[in-house]
């Protein structure tokens, strides 16, 4: 694919062509079985060509079909193992990486955003993208101030593209559940159509990584990098290496894989308390593995668990976080009624849980359920606060979808009788994503203590009674299917007082610089 498809007919074609491809596969593996070769390695064949063809069409589209792609692949987990593999690596391709728009175009673009000598801004420029992803990919280069710096450009078209496909990929949302059981993927469809104008806009993703950024800017654990240069259709800021998350994933020792789901954990909870913004992509292409500061691996940018061996300790490493263009708005934190609920089921309060979510519109005015019945619904799930330290795996997460998706589960009667107030639709998105991501890691992970630290109304400031006080051989449920393990790294509170302050934009400029993370925060209008 030489460039992004901007006409709708073309991209309505290649996303129709999803469907119709999986059932003419099904008829393929079904003659193939009349022909005598086995089942299993027949339908294994027919997985793998329906995973090509996944990652083929999503990828190339970019757009909207890559996006959901995206948010599809932390769920991969979910699957049953027998199908898990060929998804998982037609999915976790979209993490990454996709087919990159020409070099023309994206010297078009700098060019109608940043002038005909914009590469005057730059001491060098990569044309060859370090990624691509679903409505811009970034290149490397060196600010004219010798700061290396990642450029991310808008694709042309992309705002009709996501609108498009998601147009599109919500007509047969029903063939794409079997993908990931338990989960309705036309809500998620609907959320990301809903956000397509906030995705696009690039002073406010800019806005909301300078507020990230200039909070993190002294903590030992979180690194953002700064905003340098923003103008519409290009976003420039802080080059950071790393390990890509998607790299431990797949090879990170077990220290390395506690270490990041423990900083992803204090990533998620953390960030709405200091800022008031809840970053909602949260799928391992957005995130990386730091060594210590002043550490370096020898492949920093590709590095893998060899050549991580005597470069500081593994609970020393730190979170790197990109990509701020979906962010949910909290002033307050984390809504507080999260808090109190899972404080009060952990608590075993059946009738005070159900008392508050029905007041939260979590249960409809006209449906009556038992309280104990939602308490045994919810306790499985919220298992992992109720340990010390809980370990997610891929067979824990299938526990869970496949007890919510079986039709003649208890379980997955009650959910359907639940509503989600749309107030929390991104907020359960971004938990669910994390959770994904987690098992993926296969992380042991101090949840609690995150709970506690950054969750309001988790830590109960009247009661006598604390989740930290629970002794959890007196609740009823199963213990971590994998055990404890290893406790993951500390809890580390301390950091700058207060949320960032947002930067303002000025009109008739042709783009605004700032400082960058730790510098001034107040903006800088630059003559280009």
């Amino acid at each position: 694919m030489s460039d992004l498809p901007r006409k709708a007919v073309t991209r309505t074609a290649k996303l129709a062509a999803l469907p119709l491809g999986l059932a003419g596969r099904a008829t393929w593996g079904l003659g193939k079985r009349i022909g005598g070769r086995p089942a299993e390695l027949v339908a294994r064949e027919v997985q793998q060509r329906t995973a090509d063809q996944l990652f083929k069409t999503l990828g190339e589209l970019k757009g909207g079909a890559m996006k959901l792609g995206q948010a599809l692949s932390v769920f991969e987990s979910a699957l049953p193992e027998e199908v898990a593999g060929p998804y998982r690596a037609a999915l976790t391709k979209l993490q990454e990486a996709a087919p990159p728009m020409p070099v023309r175009t994206v010297h078009g673009v700098l060019a109608e955003r940043l002038g005909e000598d914009w590469r005057d801004l730059f001491l060098s420029f990569d044309d060859q993208p370090a990624a691509a992803a679903s409505i811009g990919q970034v290149h490397r280069g060196v600010w004219h101030d010798g700061r290396e710096v990642a450029v991310k450009v808008q694709y042309p078209g992309a705002g009709e593209a996501l609108l498009s496909d998601l147009t599109q990929l919500s007509r047969f949302a029903r063939l794409l559940g079997p993908l990931i059981p338990g989960m309705d993927v036309k809500p998620l469809i609907k959320e990301m159509r809903d956000r397509v104008s906030e995705e696009l806009d690039y002073a406010l993703e800019a806005r909301a990584q300078e507020e990230h950024a200039a909070e993190f800017a002294d903590d030992p654990d979180v690194v953002v990098p700064g905003v340098v240069f923003q103008s519409d259709q290009v976003l420039v800021t802080e080059w950071m290496d790393g390990v890509p998350l998607s790299e431990v994933i797949e090879r990170g020792t077990p220290e390395q894989r506690d270490r990041a789901g423990q900083l992803l954990a204090r990533f998620l909870f953390s960030g709405p308390a200091r800022t008031g913004l809840l970053h909602a992509d949260p799928h391992p292409g957005n995130f990386r593995l730091l060594p210590p500061a002043g550490e370096t691996p020898e492949s920093p940018a590709t590095g893998t668990a060899e050549d991580w061996p005597g470069v500081g300790e593994a609970e020393e490493w730190r979170l790197g976080v990109l990509d701020f263009g979906t962010v949910d708005r909290l002033p307050g934190g984390l809504p507080e009624i999260i808090g109190e609920a899972l404080r009060m089921t952990l608590l075993g309060e059946a009738e005070e849980v159900y008392a508050l979510l029905r007041r939260a519109g979590f249960v409809p005015e006209s449906v009556d359920l038992d309280p104990d019945a939602v308490l045994d619904y919810l306790l499985p799930v919220i298992e992992p606060a109720r340990l010390e330290a809980f370990t997610f795996s891929r067979g824990w997460l299938r526990t869970q979808a496949a007890r919510i998706a079986d039709p003649r589960s208890p379980a997955h009667r009650l959910g359907r009788q639940l509503n989600l107030p749309p107030a929390y639709l991104l907020i359960h998105r971004v938990t669910l994503s994390t959770i994904g991501v987690l098992c993926q890691l296969g992380a042991t992970v101090r949840l609690r203590d995150e709970l506690e630290t950054w969750l309001p109304g988790f830590t109960d400031p009247v009661g006598p009674e604390r989740p930290d006080a629970l002794d959890p051989s007196a609740l009823e449920g199963p213990g971590a299917p994998d055990g404890p393990g290893e406790p993951g790294g500390p809890v580390s509170p301390d950091g700058p007082d207060g949320p960032g302050g947002s930067v303002a934009t000025e009109d008739g400029s042709r783009g605004q610089t700032w400082a960058g993370r730790g510098g001034r925060k107040e903006l800088e209008t630059e003559e280009v």
